[in-house]
């Protein structure tokens, strides 16, 4: 379990940010994806983000090929203090300097991200506090090595290393787990998250034209339905002319599986509240949280 106790939940607004125009070039892309940050910290009449999620590889072009080229250099370590200024990584300034800018909580989507020592390259989401330090980072522990005959090959594989490690970062008002993509396929890494303290878990996304219709919605739900969490997954909008079709639909989960907000394809924002009440109740009527049978089979968060 978590060494620390989690924040107490307290009532909180998730923004959604399922970017599109992600094409070739790095620059442009960072650019827009600034540009629907501020957008989106602005917030509306009646909703200002304290979280702000981008989707998954909003740098670059997703594709195994394309990792190694537009990979970054991030180098950071769980646990030290990051040095922004002496960073390498242009995708990190630029999180930085808007998490700063408009004092919010900034899950990165993910970038790809080479190591200086190994010279492997992961898919790494990224963690900024409204100060704009850099507090926490989750390498995509399960790699999208899939084969759907006729319908779509992808071997992330052939470019990346997985991730070995589980994590959460935790804010004034709640305690949030980190996955990226396919790991939502593998229920261990949300269970761990939930009983180290997670009140939410969020995961960047981007699944396909084969995959989301048939699981994102699915997955989600029996997420955040298993573990008594609110789950939420952001991705790209969907781009027909780019190699890679997301399905977009990005999605905020209840801990009753109820799905409060769901996008269509389209690059949009989605300003979602989340309140602490159904977390607490779900817990109380159906108390799954105590009735584990650990003699029986094993905790995965031990």
């Amino acid at each position: 379990m978590a060494s620390v106790a989690p924040p107490v939940f307290k009532p909180f607004t998730l923004t959604l940010i399922q970017l599109g125009s992600i094409g070739s070039d790095k620059a442009a892309n960072l650019q827009h994806a600034r540009e629907m940050i501020v957008k989106a910290a602005k917030g509306n009449l009646d909703k200002k983000p304290q979280v702000v999620v981008l989707p998954e590889c909003f740098n670059s072009p997703y594709g195994f090929v394309h990792f190694p080229a537009y990979a970054e250099n991030i180098g950071y370590t769980a646990g030290k203090e990051y040095d922004i200024q002496a960073s390498v990584s242009e995708s990190v300034k630029m999180l930085s300097s808007a998490a700063k800018e408009f004092g919010i909580w900034l899950i990165g989507g993910s970038i790809p991200e080479r190591d200086a020592e190994t010279n492997n390259i992961y898919n790494t989401c990224t963690v900024y506090s409204p100060t704009g330090a850099l507090i926490a980072s989750h390498r995509k522990v399960h790699l999208f090595d899939i084969d759907i005959p006729g319908k779509i090959t992808f071997k992330e594989s052939e470019t990346l290393t997985g991730g070995t490690t589980t994590n959460y970062f935790d804010t004034e008002f709640a305690r949030i787990g980190l996955g990226l993509c396919y790991d939502v396929r593998f229920p261990e890494l949300a269970m761990i998250a939930a009983r180290r303290g997670c009140h939410a878990i969020v995961y960047p996304g981007a699944f396909n034209l084969t995959t989301g219709p048939l699981h994102w919605e699915l997955l989600q739900r029996a997420r955040a339905n298993d573990n008594q969490v609110f789950f939420s997954m952001c991705s790209p909008a969907r781009d027909m002319t780019a190699g890679y079709h997301s399905w977009g639909h990005s999605m905020v989960v209840d801990p009753y599986a109820r799905v409060l907000a769901e996008a269509d394809e389209n690059e949009t924002i989605l300003h979602v509240d989340i309140d602490p009440e159904p977390f607490h109740e779900a817990r109380a009527g159906i108390p799954v949280t105590k009735q584990r049978r650990f003699d029986v089979y094993p905790d995965v968060s031990a």
